[in-house]
């Protein structure tokens, strides 16, 4: 969907988003990386599954939320990459811990 102007000097970093190996560079949020995705949906709603994706970019509008490292229902566009990092689409409803 959208294209990364590379900086100089910028170190890069490998995530995986939904089993696939993505790079990033240092500094990039979640939701940055996703957007240039295939596919920019990060999640689906739970009462009509309507595809959502990042779109304030800052943390009031809650349409970048995805499983990051395992934690569900996380604001991508607040969290930087790190390498290593696993994030996952969400998908409907969120199933309740006990």
């Amino acid at each position: 969907m959208f294209r990364k102007l590379h900086e100089s000097g910028a170190s890069a970093l490998t995530l995986t988003i939904d089993g696939k190996s993505v790079s990033a560079e240092a500094g990039e949020t979640v939701a940055a990386v996703l957007l240039r995705q295939q596919t920019a949906a990060t999640r689906t709603t739970p009462v009509h599954e309507s595809p959502r994706a990042p779109y304030c970019m800052m943390g009031v509008c809650f349409d970048c939320l995805a499983i990051v490292d395992g934690v569900a229902s996380t604001q991508t566009c607040l969290v930087t990459v790190r390498d290593g990092m696993c994030v996952e689409r969400q998908f409907g409803r969120r199933s309740v811990m006990p």
